[in-house]
Parts: structure tokens; sequence; C-alpha cells
């Protein structure tokens, strides 16, 4: 659900892992460079990173760093749509593999709630669970504030269309249709397309096929997998229908993307 450890300490990392949660890398000494799915980070002091839950990750060198990384899943978090508009305001938490490095302006304030998780966690006060979430709150909200400063632009995500995402990302082995989706979120497949149009220039549909490919590269790079068994795990019952549908959203064959790694 959640869990906190000293960066130096993380030693797990030193493989690639994926797992189902939200990760946020602080270093306040040093410098880590981390490998995030194709993309690789070097994160230095008062800087930090986050993971999407789902991406492979892990320390490609480590310099003597201090710091912490943070884990948590959705559901801790996301108890209603204000909570899941914060994780993914200003695309902390991207799907769309556009991981970015952040310097925080109030270091401070971010370590000593990341030093007051860890107590929480390790002595179990009353109600620490709440605790920890506002402090994760308070966090997240000054990941945006560095972000602004910085110039970026405010992009407020609406929560339906983040539940859309986790909702394709949890049912990958099943290929289901649009249909599907709109069905079980309460809504129509043409408010789903507004949404995607709005948030990302794409169809709700393409939006999936983007989704799809993303998670086939990561099985192809970092999984002993066959095609055949990553066509599978995607939902396809012809190897052959999943190669062509890889090398027409990524101009490579399977095969081929798989032999350029190993070079």
């Amino acid at each position: 659900m959640i869990k906190i450890n000293p960066l130096n300490e993380c030693v797990e990392l030193q493989e690639p892992r994926r797992i189902m949660k939200y990760v946020l890398v602080w270093c306040s000494y040093g410098s880590v460079s981390i490998v995030v799915d194709e993309n690789e980070f070097e994160i230095k002091a008062n800087e930090v990173i986050t993971i999407t839950s789902g991406q492979i990750h892990y320390f490609k060198k480590i310099k003597d760093p201090a710091g912490f990384i943070l884990e948590f899943t959705y559901d801790f978090f996301c108890k209603n749509d204000n909570d899941i508009e914060l994780i993914f305001h200003n695309g902390l938490f991207c799907h769309f593999d556009e991981n970015e490095i952040i310097t925080f302006d109030n270091i401070e304030m971010v370590q000593k709630e990341l030093e007051q998780i860890k107590t929480e966690l390790n002595k179990k006060p009353y109600q620490y669970l709440i605790s920890i979430h506002s402090r994760i709150e308070l966090i997240l909200v000054e990941i945006n504030r560095s972000k602004i400063k910085l110039g970026n632009d405010i992009w407020k995500p609406d929560a339906l269309f983040l539940k859309f995402l986790e909702l394709v990302r949890a049912n990958f082995q099943y290929n289901y249709q649009l249909s599907y989706f709109a069905n079980v979120l309460g809504t129509t497949e043409a408010k789903l397309n507004d949404h995607s149009k709005l948030h990302t220039g794409k169809t709700a549909q393409n939006v999936i096929y983007g989704l799809i490919v993303s998670e086939a590269k990561r099985l192809l790079t970092y999984q002993n997998l066959s095609i055949k068994e990553v066509s599978h795990q995607l939902g396809f019952n012809d190897p052959f229908y999943f190669s062509n549908f890889f090398k027409k959203h990524t101009s490579q064959s399977p095969k081929s993307y798989k032999t350029k790694l190993v070079l």
C-alpha cells in the first residue's frame, strides 16, 4: 500500500523492477542515474522524479546519494476525484512516458514531510494513514508549485479521463474495446473521445493503442518473453496480428525492436 526507504538503501533498484505503485524518488545529496522505461535521467541534490505505476525502472549509477524513495498505490491515495486529479496534475505521474526531473524550491519542507512519513510508518500512531495521505498531498502540491515557477503551463486533467487510463492499464491482457471501458465508467464512447482529444489531441481508441505499445515495449525490453508470449499478455490471439499492430505504430517489427536492444 505504502512504503518509504532511504535512497541509498534501495538495493532492489539495482535490477530492473516493475511495481503497481506510484514512485517518487527524492535526492537531497549526491546523485543517482535512473532508467525509466527507455529513458535515462540523472537526479541531483534537491531534485525529484515521479514514476507512474507499471513503469519499469532501475538505478544505473549511484554517487553517494541521500534522500528517499516513496511508493504508494492508487487505491491508497485516490479516495475521491480531487485526489485522482492531484496525482496527475501537471503530468506528475504521467501515463505517456513523459517523466521529468523537477527541482524543488522548498527543500526543507519536502525533507521534513518525507522524514515524518517514515516515522509515521515505523511507529503507526493513531490515524497514521490519514496523516501520511495528507503529507503526500503537501509534497505533490509543492512539486506542482515548483513546476509552475519553472514556467510550465498549468494542466489539470479530468478525473474521468484518468480513471479511463487506469482501467486500460489494468486490463491489457483482455484487449477490451472502447465500449467496455465506457460501460464500466458509466459514460459514453463519445464522452471518452471528447476527453481524450482535449487532453492528448487523440481519439480514445488511439490513446488505448498508445498505452498498449508502451506496454509492449516494456515486455520486449525487460522480460525474457517470446513475441508470442508478449502478444498473449496483451490480449492478441494471433502473434502475426500483434506484429503488424506493433509495426504500424512504431515503424518496426517486434523482432527488430528486440534485436536493436541487444546490440
